[in-house]
């Protein structure tokens, strides 16, 4: 079973959203010793809450300060650029951290459709050239001449080049992945799961090999948080819970500490709505949160989690995937009592 990261660069009340980025480098850091096998990072534009806006220098910087564990994007909402760029950038941090790039690709906007406009004017329609980009990007981040165009810098003789992951929460990319002979991840926490059973069926009854993945390739991607008790996990989830409900309203902005939140509490509509959620969440004592994973796991019949952690202090996140780590049996290099 292995365990890998999305990390979205979360901006906090009470920092500037400069901590959030630093705090995504440090987070990479830890994980690569705890034995996670992936760190994606996510891109989002307009947002007070997550604030990584430019996942290719971000990664450019984890792959700087770590050595073995995967970096990769989750993803490029390529509609917005042009495929060559994308290219570019990816098989110069290919260069750079040779074998170690994922290129995560979706075609939602990460944002609103003004934002959308604005890096692209031509976004109304630039979903619908996403199959056409992803061939080309397949082309020439492998280092093959298409269009008459070769991407620099072209990759040793024999390299794979970046990994090309399709990401989608719908049928649309499941379809896609598995026409192309591509690993698809599904973005589980979006809705809760919903459809998640639906997008891994067609993605693998449909699945075409490729000669880079003959066997189709799945992962979901979960948020969850663990604590050394119940308790614990759910203060701190309070952050995530609070942002949720404000979201629905139109209202955005960092990421709430837990203790205001409390002050403050919840009116009784918001408090079903939070019940609710928590029957779903994966938040809890740390074995209790590892069963429930490894369950949800092998019914969908997946070897590999990402796991998406929000919280206020970046030293809850960190404990929280050291503790996972060690329920699942990572490689590590430190102890989780040290974090």
């Amino acid at each position: 079973m292995r365990l890998s990261v999305l990390d979205q660069s979360v901006a906090c009340s009470g920092r500037d959203e400069g901590h959030a980025l630093r705090d995504t480098l440090d987070l990479a850091v830890d994980c690569e010793a705890l034995g996670y096998h992936r760190f994606w990072v996510s891109e989002h534009h307009a947002l007070p809450t997550i604030v990584g806006s430019a996942p290719e220098v971000l990664m450019a910087a984890i792959a700087a300060r770590t050595t073995r564990i995967r970096v990769g994007s989750a993803g490029v909402m390529l509609p917005h650029y042009s495929a060559l760029k994308v290219a570019e950038q990816f098989r110069v941090l290919d260069a750079l951290a040779p074998e170690r790039i994922d290129l995560g690709v979706g075609r939602a906007p990460g944002g609103d459709m003004r934002t959308a406009m604005a890096l692209n004017p031509n976004a109304a329609h630039g979903a619908e050239d996403f199959p056409q980009q992803v061939l080309d990007l397949q082309a020439w981040t492998q280092g093959r001449r298409e269009h008459g165009i070769t991407a620099h810098p072209r990759p040793p003789a024999g390299a794979a080049g970046p990994e090309i992951w399709i990401l989608g929460s719908s049928d649309y990319g499941a379809r896609l992945a598995a026409q192309l002979g591509l690993p698809y991840a599904f973005a589980y926490f979006f809705m809760d799961g919903q459809g998640v059973e639906q997008a891994l069926g067609l993605y693998r009854s449909l699945y075409r090999p490729s000669e880079r993945h003959p066997r189709p390739q799945a992962t979901i991607c979960v948020w969850a948080l663990a604590a050394d008790s119940d308790e614990e996990a759910r203060f701190h989830a309070l952050g995530r819970e609070r942002w949720r409900l404000d979201r629905q309203r139109g209202r955005l902005g960092p990421l709430q500490d837990p203790a205001r939140i409390t002050e403050q509490g919840f009116s009784p509509e918001e408090q079903l709505q939070v019940d609710a959620s928590r029957r779903r969440a994966f938040v809890g004592e740390a074995q209790r949160v590892a069963e429930r994973l490894a369950e949800l796991a092998r019914a969908l019949e997946l070897d590999e989690l990402v796991v998406n952690t929000w919280a206020h202090d970046p030293a809850v996140r960190r404990r929280s995937y050291a503790l996972l780590a060690a329920q699942f049996g990572l490689a590590q290099k430190r102890n989780p009592s040290e974090l």
